[in-house]
């Protein structure tokens, strides 16, 4: 794969002005075959534009070609989540006692930070670059206090793109006088056959999970890890998404499709990384696939698309006419005692890495 390469390069453009007069940049780099655009308004991926089976090239990610879009309209196009993705219950949460509350946004729950997350902040923003890999490192302070989360969280998130057509996410937060919860993540929307090109219910899935965990009608995790064998949430092996979408499952109808935290199997490798999941998109022969060092991973099918906003290239997005694939720890892991911790305390670092894999098949 490597001859069909150019050099790695980087660029910098304006991007738009936030109403409180703060400039928005848009970096673009690039392998010379697989380039990536992101904006410092919530560290936010608005294209990946790779190669389908015949080297046509398209952009397979959901996103706006504006900043008052973002702004105003966006469901976390691209955007990094924090400072806890997905959802607490009632926006509620206590760490030695404590009681804290984060402004809740969906429904009677708090939803990916509350009210004004990281997806609607300006990061700063630095170029990385190496013989080997390009990109950009973005970093935001969150002042003790911020949407009602204790403790003041500096955060740098790396991301990164190499020859091998790996697009390398890597999560470092450390936080200051008191102890807080963290749950980063990355929000982005993918077609494979391309963006706004209709439903992905034809992609193909294959996910490392043996098991799940069911939600109540607030999409709340019940505290149960269920087995997939036997339900439509068993994609350990390959298996179209639209296969059992409309499947009578109360799982499904609770969430209008899959919109559910999968508990990832297996160990992780050498470099503390476990393959998630694989998608592939017959038709233009995409695949992405990516590896974790997170314990799981919620697979969205675009449920909530509703046709309302015109994307990045003035076509309207529907329901499941794209997916999201967050690795994570689970939702609303501060209140449920028996999944892995999400607590970081003065003087631990929070580091953890994800690998998007784009290729072809």
């Amino acid at each position: 794969m490597g001859s069909h390469h150019g050099r790695l390069s980087i660029r910098k453009d304006p991007f738009g002005t936030t109403p409180e007069g703060v400039g928005v940049d848009v970096y673009t780099f690039s392998n010379g075959r697989v380039t990536v655009s992101m904006l410092t308004w919530g560290a936010t991926i608005q294209r990946v534009e790779t190669p389908d089976r015949r080297g046509r090239t398209e952009n397979i990610s959901l996103g706006f070609d504006n900043l008052p879009d973002y702004a105003e309209l966006s469901p976390y196009f691209g955007a990094t989540i924090g400072r806890y993705g997905n959802r607490i219950a009632k926006g509620q949460f206590s760490i030695d006692g404590n009681k804290y509350q984060i402004p809740v946004n969906d429904g009677e729950n708090a939803l990916h930070g509350g009210t004004l997350g990281f997806d609607k902040r300006v990061w700063k923003a630095k170029v990385v670059q190496t013989p080997s890999h390009v990109g950009v490192a973005f970093t935001y302070v969150s002042p003790d206090g911020e949407m009602g989360f204790p403790g003041t969280l500096t955060t740098t998130v790396t991301y990164t793109l190499d020859f091998d057509d790996d697009l390398r996410i890597d999560y470092h937060a450390t936080v200051a006088g008191k102890p807080t919860i963290v749950n980063l993540t990355n929000h982005v929307y993918f077609n494979l056959a391309g963006e706004g090109s209709g439903s992905i219910e034809g992609h193909v899935l294959e996910l490392n999970a043996p098991s799940y965990t069911p939600v109540d009608s607030g999409l709340i995790p019940t505290g149960e890890i269920a087995p997939v064998a036997g339900t439509p949430f068993d994609f350990r092996r390959p298996t179209a998404i639209g296969k059992r979408l409309r499947d009578d499952h109360p799982q499904l109808v609770i969430g209008r499709g899959y919109d559910h935290n999968f508990v990832l199997g297996g160990k992780a490798d050498h470099d503390g990384l476990r393959f998630a999941g694989r998608f592939w998109e017959p038709d233009s022969g995409r695949t992405v696939s990516v590896r974790t060092a997170e314990p799981g991973a919620q697979f969205y099918s675009g449920n909530f698309l509703d046709g309302t906003f015109q994307g990045i290239g003035g076509k309207t997005y529907r329901q499941g006419d794209a997916f999201a694939f967050e690795t994570q720890h689970f939702p609303d892991s501060p209140n449920q005692p028996n999944f892995p911790s999400t607590v970081l305390r003065p003087g631990q670092t929070y580091a953890t890495r994800t690998i998007y894999s784009f290729g072809t098949k």
